[in-house]
């Protein structure tokens, strides 16, 4: 199989790419180093790698010819970043999209895998399923959902085949650790590492379903490699483990020293995944438990290993 990953040097895309290398398919990245969360960017040496704008159609299209299936995760992924530039989002996260699938409808690519985010949710009352009505109380879902929309346009005007994920709160290794709007796990842990306190936002009782990247990944490939009905493309699929946790449970995990600072705008107080749409039509469930692995993170720190 011939992959296209937009992304590919990221948290969760790098990780895609490795495991496609892994299982022995062709994988080629797009991906401009846009993000300021991470680092460090991951290049697996048996990728080809694009160093590009997604939302560039000139500067694009021609890397989407001969693709099987896109893996679409490129994007301003951060909901603070984007309150305080939303012309921004929209450029990466709707424009981009809309190249992406513009692109990949010319060059008759047989699938778009696109990644969104459970933000879609917003104030809905939990748990949280594909039937519930959009919530986007900020422009990054607002930009993200737009996503969606062009995703289930494209299949449906054009028979483009897509796949749309939700993902709930993604961690795991490669998780962006650098500034205050990187994810609360990875903030933890690097604060931990430096002897600081930890910073919760708020009261810290906002309920969080935490999924991690192996699972996300595994997602990924079933939707690239499983024989789908046609019902099954142009619909949106929760990825997340079904149970969530309080940000003080788990800054209760990884350290004792907390302090607490301002709310932020624009974030829901509860996200909780009904995953059983992705279980019955991908055979997909969940394998890592966060307590196990947020152990083992903190033992990792406390250890130098």
């Amino acid at each position: 199989m011939k992959c296209l990953v937009t992304g590919g040097k990221g948290f969760i895309g790098s990780n895609v790419v490795d495991a496609l290398i892994d299982a022995g398919h062709e994988v080629t990245v797009i991906d401009n180093e846009y993000s300021d969360a991470h680092d460090q960017f991951y290049i697996n040496d048996k990728a080809k790698y694009a160093n590009q704008d997604i939302s560039n159609y000139e500067l694009t299209k021609t890397f989407y010819y001969g693709i099987d299936v896109v893996f679409h995760l490129a994007a301003e992924a951060r909901i603070q970043p984007a309150i305080k530039n939303p012309l921004n989002a929209v450029r990466i996260n709707t424009l981009g999209t809309a190249t992406v699938l513009q692109c990949s409808r010319e060059a008759k690519v047989d699938r778009v895998i696109y990644s969104s985010t459970s933000s879609a949710y917003g104030f809905n009352s939990a748990p949280n399923d594909e039937t519930q009505p959009d919530d986007c109380l900020n422009p990054y879902s607002v930009s993200k959902v737009a996503g969606e929309k062009l995703c289930t346009m494209y299949t449906d005007l054009f028979d483009l085949k897509t796949i749309i994920f939700r993902y709930f709160n993604v961690y795991g290794e490669r998780q962006p650790l650098k500034g205050q709007y990187a994810p609360v796990i990875g903030i933890f842990l690097r604060q931990l590492a430096n002897g600081e306190e930890l910073t919760v936002v708020g009261d810290g009782e906002e309920r969080r379903d935490f999924t991690h990247v192996s699972d996300v990944v595994q997602a990924n490939i079933l939707a690239a490699t499983k024989d789908l009905s046609e019902e099954s493309f142009g619909e949106v699929y929760n990825v997340g483990n079904g149970k969530n946790y309080s940000v003080n449970e788990i800054a209760a995990m990884i350290s004792p020293r907390k302090r607490f600072i301002d709310a932020r705008p624009g974030e829901a107080r509860i996200t909780l995944a009904d995953n059983t749409k992705i279980r019955d039509t991908l055979g997909w469930q969940p394998t890592v438990q966060l307590e196990d692995w947020v152990s083992k993170a903190v033992d990792s720190v406390k250890t130098g290993s």
